[in-house]
């Protein structure tokens, strides 16, 4: 059959069918339209689950403080339930005891009438305890000089030892009542910004107590131990940022100023220390070096008592939340290094 291509109505026919066959959806243009529905159904549902989780979280948020309300109300109209809470706080933070002794050799025999001379364990344990402190300007009765600046820690009140009320001392510290330090920390309500921490001890009822207040008008934190308030402080800063910026681990005792070396020895040295009958005495030695490494003493890189620290773990766990999105810290390490900065 021959086509007579120059016809007018063959060329007419022909771009017709060809405009007919553009305007109808191919396979691949209606599968591009799913795909598109699909993407939009997606977003659509990953929306509505964020919006649920954030209610979710905040939820939790409130749930948490109820309980604890409700636990310090019960605590007060119920002083057992006061009790059964603080020994239970004892036992969740025990203080760490290392106790040093050489085992005897069950192979190697006696002989009769030979005793061995051991080094007696005060002299053993007053070498291994000995510590450098700094020196402290005094007045003219011999008295030191407040406040006493000891690198992030602050000094305003020694105190005085209630040497006998044994809850006030331990193997390791002694809890003067009236003593007063602060240091600088994340503010409860925004961790990121500096604020002031005073810490104090006194005594409630023969018992010492605790004290954790903050300078931006929040209530004061307070408990029978140290590592207690200071738990709580950390769990704060968390619950502020409803993020795990911090370890709850607690160093109350850091956070005070009690184990610092010259703080140890200003209390050692206070009147009735020597009738606190469960401390171990602890020997001291004066060096003006140590006044240069006051500082960076205990609390130089942890996140729990250093402002500093703190907000390198605040942009480290924001960064790791949205890599895409923040600026990499200038400190980050990649988990692939091995390394651990916070």
């Amino acid at each position: 059959m021959n086509y007579d291509y120059n016809n007018s109505n063959f060329r007419r026919k022909n771009f017709t069918q060809r405009g007919k066959f553009d305007k109808s959806p191919g396979k691949y243009k209606q599968k591009v339209m799913l795909l598109k529905q699909m993407i939009r159904e997606y977003v659509h549902e990953n929306a509505a689950l964020i919006d649920e989780l954030e209610e979710v979280q905040i939820n939790t948020i409130i749930r948490k403080e109820e309980r604890k309300f409700l636990l310090r109300k019960l605590c007060e109209y119920e002083p057992q339930v006061a009790l059964e809470v603080q020994n239970a706080a004892k036992e969740s933070f025990p203080q760490s005891n290392s106790v040093s002794g050489t085992p005897t050799d069950p192979k190697k025999p006696r002989r009769k009438g030979h005793t061995e001379k051991r080094p007696s364990s005060r002299k053993s344990s007053s070498k291994s305890r000995k510590k450098i402190v700094q020196p402290i300007p005094v007045d003219h009765n011999g008295k030191p000089v407040f406040p006493i600046e000891l690198g992030r820690l602050t000094v305003h009140s020694l105190g005085e030892v209630v040497h006998n009320k044994p809850d006030f001392h331990t193997e390791f510290s002694i809890y003067p009542a009236g003593y007063v330090s602060t240091r600088v920390y994340g503010s409860l309500q925004d961790p990121t910004q500096k604020c002031i921490y005073t810490c104090k001890i006194s005594n409630a009822n023969d018992m010492p107590r605790f004290e954790i207040a903050s300078d931006d008008w929040n209530p004061p934190i307070t408990g029978d131990t140290p590592d207690v308030c200071h738990s709580l402080l950390l769990q704060r800063i968390n619950d502020s940022l409803s993020l795990n910026v911090v370890s709850t681990r607690p160093r109350g005792h850091d956070f005070f100023g009690l184990t610092h070396p010259t703080v140890q020895h200003l209390i050692q040295n206070s009147n009735g220390a020597r009738r606190c009958s469960n401390y171990k005495w602890i020997k001291f030695e004066v060096s003006r070096e140590a006044s240069r490494n006051s500082q960076a003493y205990a609390d130089d890189n942890d996140a729990g008592l250093s402002y500093e620290y703190l907000q390198r773990s605040i942009n480290y766990c924001k960064y790791k939340m949205a890599p895409d999105v923040l600026q990499r810290p200038e400190d980050f390490v990649d988990s692939k290094d091995n390394l651990v900065l916070f």
